[in-house]
């Protein structure tokens, strides 16, 4: 049975499982042990193999993707239309998610009570989010921190500075450029074993995928339960349409126009990519999933995956944005705040910067989202609204921000001359 078959099984059962649990028995002891000390752990112990060996992945990919560029100008066409990819294609996402709150509406069916239940339930998460958010800084001073002072010190946080190390790692690629090919092959040689080495060490974790999967999908799903999906149904609805929309609209007609790729094919091979980001929460987590299938199930050379996936798990987060852009309106809905056209354009820019920044870890783009209401004036309260659902729709938007990494990785790779496995 292929590897991608038994996730498959594995992320079914999961849910069968937690659903059927949080049915029969929502608060037995017995479910909070599994949970506690079975599942939790088992799952976090499977997502924390995967994201040990990002920071290494993204260092030595990156490296030597652009060593092996070699030629500036070529690296800075490829990183040209890289970036000019993740903004269309982002701007494209929001403004499919914007579109549809404001066709369906789901705000206004949202009943008071529930709105009060909900506020009450998750207000002291919604105000350390709103604390940790106020610690975020946004604007140029983002722009200076993409610069580290200390690589070592922006990578040894809790949560690494990725823009910081894949600034850091670009610099290096450069440099083993521009000095001698004799003294740069040694560096590169140490490069390519840590490559190697991050690549079989993730093999050999992804051997417990599908236990991992199972682990994490029957502890988000025993959890939510389904009077939280009913309650918070149409905003749930919206989210999930603008995802397939973009996922199954968007996606093929890029792949088949810009790549010339079959876009059936190309969900085939690409189908262990879209199990682990569902089941994980994480673009980070997934990334060397994401490049190892890219590699070898569509053929895009490894100096284009090297730059463009490591860059896409830290920037192009299509999903999220168009979550952001959606979640903004239905808040806005919910207060009986009218935002008008000038202030939805606001929402589309800043869904598209914040989108950006975002940390590719569960939920990681709910401090930036605070920050986009609190600045067209929705009380950043209201996120607690969306905070017992917002592990499910992570799980479904990172799908649509992994997919467009390796969409952009297939586009450059035929912009640049190359042919892609059939």
């Amino acid at each position: 049975m292929s590897r991608h078959s038994k996730i498959f099984i594995g992320l079914i059962l999961g849910a069968i499982a937690g659903v059927s649990s949080n049915f029969l028995f929502p608060s037995a002891p017995i479910l909070l042990f599994l949970q506690q000390y079975i599942t939790d752990p088992f799952g976090k112990i499977f997502l924390n193999l995967l994201i040990m060996m990002v920071i290494p992945l993204v260092f030595a990919s990156l490296s030597l993707g652009v060593a092996q560029i070699g030629d500036l100008k070529k690296l800075g066409r490829i990183g040209f239309k890289t970036i000019m990819y993740f903004l269309i294609v982002t701007t494209i996402a929001v403004t499919i998610g914007l579109v549809l709150v404001n066709l369906i509406r789901p705000g206004d069916y949202l009943p008071a009570e529930t709105k009060t239940k909900l506020l009450t339930t998750y207000k002291g998460q919604a105000v350390e989010l709103k604390e940790s958010s106020e610690k975020v800084e946004f604007g140029i001073q983002t722009l200076v921190n993409i610069i580290p002072r200390n690589p070592a010190a922006a990578i040894a946080k809790p949560n690494p500075d990725m823009l910081a190390l894949i600034f850091f790692s670009i610099i290096i690629g450069i440099a083993l450029t521009l000095i001698h090919e004799e003294k740069a092959k040694p560096i590169i040689n140490i490069l390519e074993g840590i490559n190697d080495i991050t690549l079989v060490i993730i093999n050999m974790a992804m051997k417990l995928a599908p236990y991992g999967v199972f682990a994490l999908i029957f502890s988000v799903t025993s959890r939510f339960g389904f009077d939280l999906l009913i309650a918070l149904g149409m905003y749930v609805v919206t989210v999930l349409l603008g995802l397939a929309l973009h996922l199954f609209g968007v996606y093929p007609i890029l792949i088949k126009v810009f790549a010339k790729y079959n876009p059936i094919l190309f969900f085939r091979r690409v189908e262990t990519v879209m199990l682990t980001a569902f089941s994980t929460s994480s673009s980070n987590a997934t990334l060397p999933t994401t490049i190892s299938v890219s590699k070898e199930n569509l053929g895009i050379p490894s100096h284009i995956t090297g730059f463009v996936l490591p860059l896409g798990a830290t920037m192009n987060m299509n999903g999220t944005a168009l979550f952001e852009g959606v979640t903004v309106l239905f808040l806005a809905q919910v207060f009986g705040i009218n935002l008008s056209l000038g202030v939805q354009l606001i929402v589309v820019l800043m869904s598209v910067l914040t989108a950006i920044g975002t940390a590719g870890v569960p939920s990681g783009s709910i401090p930036l989202l605070i920050m986009v209401l609190t600045m067209v004036n929705i009380p950043a309260e209201g996120i607690a609204i969306i905070l017992g659902i917002d592990r499910v729709l992570d799980m479904c938007r990172t799908v649509p921000n992994v997919i467009g990494d390796i969409t952009c990785a297939a586009y450059v790779a035929k912009s640049e001359g190359y042919d892609l496995k059939l």
